[in-house]
């Protein structure tokens, strides 16, 4: 076992072969001579009264197993005060979290690392003042935008839109244990965001080239994918603007969005409004389509996939007054999962490759509680930590194959914090 703060990658990268993610379930099926005993022998009889017997004993068993997964309660971890526009982003499977926390004079953003609770600090290192870490594999390799020493009024990450000063540019960067914090290139232009990183080291993000479209406060970003930092551009979808790459599994699948440029969204952390919902696969680009709006509301979002290929994120429902947290496959398309009971809205930020899904639902007055959603049914996961925590969970950001999802909350005195809740 791993003991506290001793996480291989703060050791040197671990050398832990890729697992199997996959669990398959073969179903139960009722013997189609069930129902015609009169016409079997005695000895028939009694065999197939058997195999009856043991398929109603199967299926019991079953349904205790999913009255107790629906009963999955959580142990809390409290990660500490994260700020304003910190908190964990990402989660791996031995429980490494990546994320951003505010230090204690509340004007500094840093790029941070969690392990059993603990903090570490691995920004800024690239000049500048705020940084966050958007994602981490299972080495340990860790990515994010961090800010530079080169002056640039763009404030393309949005540290001064959320309370940090900023006056330089912002850059993707890739963080190793022992080597450090490096830039990684954009496609010419001054800054770009790092968002998430695969078991093979493939990053997931955006960059600016140096084309300056009318009206538009920023230089166009465009999709990229770094390789071994070798920057990748990826298609764009036909008539928009900007686009933005947000996750990567580890077949190499990206999805994201794109859109027309716009004043800064701080809802989104981007100059855009996200019009479309993307896949990138075999260096093509597909829309996964919408709930029936053009994305002017909540947007139209595509947030996470896990390696099964299935997608989760939001999209505007007909008439763009409300927003929902789909899950989307090839087979199925975009399906609708709802919101918690009586509220109005909901995201989903993240699935792991269970098929368990994770997000936040809003109330008309857009008070926000995180949930977890699990074979159709979703729950507030307040009513699965103890009763007593002095958490309020908000948003549930990510999960892990494991099970544990990271997100933040709110205690007492209106303080947001960094949680971690772990299956029983």
């Amino acid at each position: 076992m791993i003991q506290p703060d001793k996480h291989p990658a703060f050791n040197g990268l671990a050398r832990e072969a890729p697992g199997d993610w996959k669990m398959i379930l073969t179903p139960w099926t009722v013997p189609e001579s069930a129902g015609t005993l009169g016409l079997l022998s005695k000895f028939q009889q009694e065999e197939q009264m058997k195999r009856i017997m043991i398929w109603i004993a199967a299926g019991s068993l079953l349904a205790a197993l999913a009255i107790a997964q629906e009963a999955k309660q959580y142990t809390l971890t409290d990660l500490g005060v994260v700020g304003n526009a910190g908190g964990p982003y990402s989660i791996n499977k031995s429980g490494l979290i990546s994320g951003a926390a505010a230090t204690t004079s509340g004007t500094v953003s840093q790029a941070v690392l969690w392990y059993s609770g603990v903090e570490h600090v691995i920004g800024s290192g690239l000049g500048g003042p705020n940084s966050a870490a958007f994602g981490v594999n299972e080495l340990g390799l860790t990515v994010g935008e961090a800010e530079t020493s080169v002056y640039n009024s763009e404030d393309f990450c949005g540290f001064n839109a959320y309370g940090f000063p900023s006056s330089t540019a912002c850059v993707p960067f890739l963080w190793q244990n022992g080597v450090g914090m490096a830039a990684l290139p954009t496609l010419g232009g001054a800054n770009g965001v790092a968002n998430k990183i695969n078991l093979q080291g493939q990053v997931a993000g955006y960059a600016e080239n140096q084309t300056q479209l009318q009206g538009c406060p920023v230089a166009q970003f465009l999709p990229v994918i770094w390789t071994h930092a070798t920057i990748q551009q990826l298609p764009m979808y036909a008539g928009d603007q900007v686009a933005a790459a947000w996750s990567i599994n580890d077949e190499g699948q990206a999805v994201g969005i794109s859109g027309p440029c716009s004043a800064f969204n701080p809802d989104l952390g981007l100059y855009m409004v996200d019009s479309h919902a993307l896949l990138w696969e075999n260096g093509e680009v597909t829309n996964l389509g919408n709930l029936g709006g053009d994305g002017s509301f909540g947007g139209n979002h595509a947030c996470a996939i896990n390696n099964l290929g299935q997608v989760v994120g939001h999209s505007d429902l007909i008439g763009d007054t409300t927003f929902h947290a789909y899950i989307w496959t090839k087979v199925t398309g975009m399906k609708d999962i709802g919101t918690l009971v009586g509220d109005f809205a909901s995201l989903s930020l993240d699935i792991n490759d269970g098929g368990t899904v994770v997000g936040d639902s809003f109330s008309s007055t857009f008070s926000s509680r995180a949930f977890v959603w699990s074979d159709g049914v979703m729950t507030d996961l307040n009513n699965l930590v103890p009763a007593d925590s002095a958490l309020y969970l908000l948003q549930a950001i990510n999960i892990n194959v494991s099970g544990q999802i990271a997100g933040y909350g709110v205690d007492g005195n209106g303080n947001l914090h960094g949680f971690l809740a772990t299956p029983r």
